[in-house]
């Protein structure tokens, strides 16, 4: 296979770092397409062939279950791609939409999961090859996945929510692979507006050093395992496509 195409569904609200972020983490040719704008590619030819070899769903300001005309775009859209068997990543919010379009639930959390994290591998999936039983990852959500959708298995998880799953070859990680230290402490400063306890705040950004994050460079290897994915995918029929759990 060539280098993969991956086409880029930035759900972000506004300027923000993902699409730089996504770019420096994915080793591939990235297509960006602003879905929060209503920017999207090309649907899927009538015999199945799409312009690119994969999608990833960023992160949102926004929640899934929210009523927006670009939302009901990507969703129709996801299915398709999904039906065809085309391999995808939703990542925070990504992996809540991903969830909900294909018949899971999301809802509210009662706190805000904010922070390093420590997160437990559940599965032997390709998406986790190389993993420790354990490992460090960035969070900031307070809507979680609370029903997979039917067949779905569920990768990894914490004493907060559901981690991460897969559905074939569609994956969804709650957590944030793509962050660099400077997203880190931006997006918590950027919490103060939100009603989140300033104390817990201020200790969020106090573990945000350069060797705290350092920890999670195991968690941005589900980039490269995703691309080992598309790439097992290429060229096989939707009712051939295995992807072991």
């Amino acid at each position: 296979m060539t280098t993969p195409h991956i086409a880029l569904f930035d759900a972000s609200v506004g300027p923000t770092p993902a699409e730089r972020n996504f770019r420096r983490e994915l080793d591939a040719q990235v297509t960006s397409f602003k879905v929060s704008e209503s920017e999207f590619p090309e649907w899927p030819g009538a015999d199945g062939s799409w312009a690119y070899d994969a999608a990833v769903i960023s992160g949102s300001q926004t929640s899934v279950y929210d009523t927006e005309p670009w939302m009901e775009t990507l969703e129709e859209l996801v299915r398709d791609l999904h039906e065809l068997g085309v391999p995808m990543l939703g990542v925070c919010w990504g992996h809540q939409f991903l969830a909900q379009a294909l018949g899971g639930c999301v809802a509210s959390m009662d706190r805000y999961e904010l922070g390093y994290r420590s997160i437990e591998r559940y599965d032997e999936s390709p998406l986790f090859e190389d993993f420790p039983a354990e490992f460090v990852a960035f969070e900031t959500h307070s809507d979680e996945v609370v029903r997979l959708p039917h067949g779905a298995v569920e990768l990894a998880g914490n004493d907060r929510s559901c981690q991460a799953f897969s559905l074939g070859p569609t994956f969804g990680v709650q957590f944030h692979p793509e962050y660099d230290i400077e997203t880190v402490r931006s997006v918590t400063e950027g919490k103060r507006s939100e009603g989140i306890d300033p104390e817990r705040i201020d200790a969020v950004l106090a573990d945000a050093t350069p060797e705290r994050h350092a920890e999670t460079q195991t968690a941005a290897r589900v980039f490269e395992n995703f691309l080992t994915v598309v790439e097992a995918v290429d060229g096989q029929p939707p009712e051939t496509v295995e992807v072991e759990s």
